[in-house]
């Protein structure tokens, strides 16, 4: 059963008949018709009549009619207006622009503009590396999107995908306070997109590729790699991968396996589940085999592309050909990526004892939670309303906010792996056990902790002359 979420809360300003029970009314109806009451307040009142903002989390837009509905059927009851508050929150945009010095005095417009600011511009054009040092790239991330394969939406295009970018941004700044902007772009042309970055990249200290959709969003990753002198992390490949080895580290530690003894199933094998894999197979995982549509990825299989290619040879070392239901007999941990409803819990039932379950479709997971707790001893899923929620949001803040510090120039796998390993450090062994082997996303430890690790190991590869050039290749 779905239950009523925040992001459907609806407020409905209601026309009643002045009585003791006015409100009372209202909210029992609104509970009767199944959403959750989460204020009541009397915006006017007459001698006859009061007029009250009801404030409900609803299952999903279609609810809100039926409250509505709900209301407007009582006697002398109605709803004058629904506001959603989603919508609201969103109303001109999530982000702005604010100078960061005073600008109040002539003297204060000749230093940060004109004639001062000349001065500035002719020492990074003399000395191109304090651009870093003089001006907002120090601290800038570009979001970069070509909105093909937002979250849960697919290919929805770069304005439609502006609100989601926007967001993280948001996100950025909230939890690392690292400066980033949506850059939505308008084209789906792989060569474009390259070029397009490239152009931007001076105002930037770094590079947050977004829900671009696979296998073009490998190849511009790559690219913009090999080509670009600041960091470029797509994090929907990246940021996923290290939340998972993150939450694995200490599922593991629940349930007293070793990570390079478990036999591991990935469901998708698309860009999360590529870079999942090498994440594992980086912190020791030897036993992994990846499905797609068509089953298991084995040896001498052509699947179409580089990169599964790469995982059809680097992994499954046992040739195991069956499906992703006939997988699960006998793993030890199942990761998906991939869709809804493709398994259930007794497909679960035939893991090992000890079973982790990372189900991290959104907003549907691949089996049920609750189903899959029967017989699982760790549960996961991508979802806030369950425990173990796997969220990037504990992966990329503090990943950019250590680049930015060391004024890295590119990302190893080494810096993906001490990021995870940073996070699932700070739960503490007196906090760990099944329903909580990965921090919660407002806790303020992570992110210090992230930039901290992935700092100290970009100044070790500075210090040690690493180009870093190998990071996330095929």
């Amino acid at each position: 059963m779905t239950l009523p979420s925040p992001s459907y809360t609806i407020t409905l300003r209601v026309e009643v008949p002045a009585s003791q029970r006015a409100t009372s009314t209202l909210v029992g109806a609104v509970a009767e018709a199944g959403a959750a009451v989460m204020g009541v307040d009397i915006a006017h009142s007459t001698t006859t009549k009061l007029i009250v903002d009801v404030t409900c989390d609803t299952v999903d837009a279609e609810h809100g009619d039926r409250v509505v509905a709900a209301l407007n059927a009582l006697e002398g009851v109605q709803v004058l207006k629904m506001s959603d508050s989603t919508f609201l929150m969103h109303l001109g945009g999530k982000l702005e622009v604010t100078p960061k010095v005073p600008l109040k005095t002539r003297r204060d417009l000749s230093r940060a503009y004109t004639p001062g600011v000349a001065r500035v511009c002719l020492a990074i054009a003399e000395k191109p590396e304090d651009a870093r040092r003089l001006t907002i790239k120090r601290n800038t991330v570009a979001v970069v999107t070509d909105g093909t394969a937002v979250l849960g939406l697919g290919d929805i295009g770069p304005a439609a995908a502006l609100p989601v970018m926007e967001g993280k941004a948001a996100l950025f700044k909230q939890f690392a306070n690292v400066d980033a902007w949506p850059v939505c772009l308008d084209t789906k042309d792989t060569e474009e997109i390259i070029a397009i970055v490239k152009a931007l990249a001076p105002v930037y200290g770094g590079v947050n590729l977004e829900d671009i959709s696979a296998p073009r969003c490998f190849e511009i990753e790559a690219r913009l790699r090999e080509e670009l002198d600041i960091p470029v992390f797509h994090d929907d490949q990246h940021g996923t991968a290290i939340v998972v080895l993150a939450a694995l580290i200490n599922a593991l530690k629940v349930v007293d396996k070793k990570l390079e003894d478990v036999r591991i199933v990935v469901s998708g094998v698309g860009a999360a589940g590529s870079a999942i894999i090498k994440l594992l197979m980086r912190q020791g995982a030897r036993h992994i085999i990846g499905f797609g549509r068509q089953g298991a990825l084995h040896r001498g299989a052509t699947n179409g592309d580089e990169y599964r290619n790469w995982i059809s040879e680097n992994t499954n070392a046992e040739g195991f050909t069956g499906s992703l239901q006939e997988g699960l007999v006998g793993a030890d941990v199942f990761i998906g990526v991939s869709a809804g409803n493709i398994l259930t819990g007794q497909d679960v039932a035939k893991m090992n004892d000890g079973a982790i379950v990372f189900a991290l479709a959104n907003p549907t997971p691949e089996v049920d939670p609750i189903e899959a707790g029967m017989t699982a001893a760790v549960v996961a899923t991508g979802r806030s309303d369950y425990p173990n929620q796997i969220n990037n949001v504990l992966a990329f803040p503090g990943l950019f906010r250590g680049l930015l510090d060391a004024g890295a120039s590119v990302i190893s796998d080494e810096m993906l792996r001490v990021a995870a390993v940073a996070i699932a450090e700070v739960v503490s062994p007196d906090e760990l056990n099944s329903a909580f082997v990965i921090p919660g996303v407002f806790d303020h430890r992570v992110a210090e902790a992230v930039a901290e690790a992935v700092k100290a190991e970009a100044e070790r590869g500075l210090a040690e002359g690493a180009s870093g050039r190998e990071a996330l290749r095929v």
